[in-house]
């Protein structure tokens, strides 16, 4: 299910990523192509620090798990197609992940209104641990819910 990026998953990821519903629920704004790869090829894949994985399903990169650290917290994200979605892959995927990231705690943030995504959070075993904290995304704003895990993954 997982495997370390390579450079020819990257054009999938972008194609994730700029999906009009999925940067809604994410409330993650969809950077343009050289943007989107010079971030990927540098600020992830281009630091040891960083963990970061292909999600495969039936043998296709269904989207990809990432951990980094920012203002002294470990955290973790993800960003799975939405052909992919609804099947449990996200759950798995970030289960898996978190046996290979075992740096506790380790955080996520997500929009207040991805259920999905919160579930996906709560079946890792991760917790709501702060009041959310509010940001200008485009020309709105959008509620975000931090959520911290403790122990070890699933």
């Amino acid at each position: 299910m997982l495997r370390d990026v390579r450079e020819d998953d990257l054009p999938i990821f972008f194609e994730h990523q700029i999906d009009p519903d999925a940067v809604r629920m994410a409330a993650f704004p969809a950077r343009e192509r050289d943007a989107f790869m010079t971030h990927w090829r540098t600020q992830i894949l281009g630091n040891a620090a960083n963990g970061a994985k292909t999600v495969l399903a039936d043998g296709k990169v269904a989207g990809n798990v990432v951990s980094w650290t920012q203002d002294g917290k470990r955290l973790v994200g993800y960003w799975i197609g939405r052909g992919y979605w609804g099947n449990g892959i996200a759950t798995r995927a970030v289960s898996e992940f978190l046996t290979h990231e075992t740096t506790r705690p380790i955080y996520a943030w997500v929009a207040e209104h991805h259920i999905a995504s919160i579930r996906v959070l709560e079946k890792c075993g991760f917790l709501r641990c702060d009041d959310p904290s509010a940001h200008a995304v485009g020309d709105h704003s959008v509620v975000e819910l931090l959520f911290k895990l403790d122990r070890p993954g699933l």
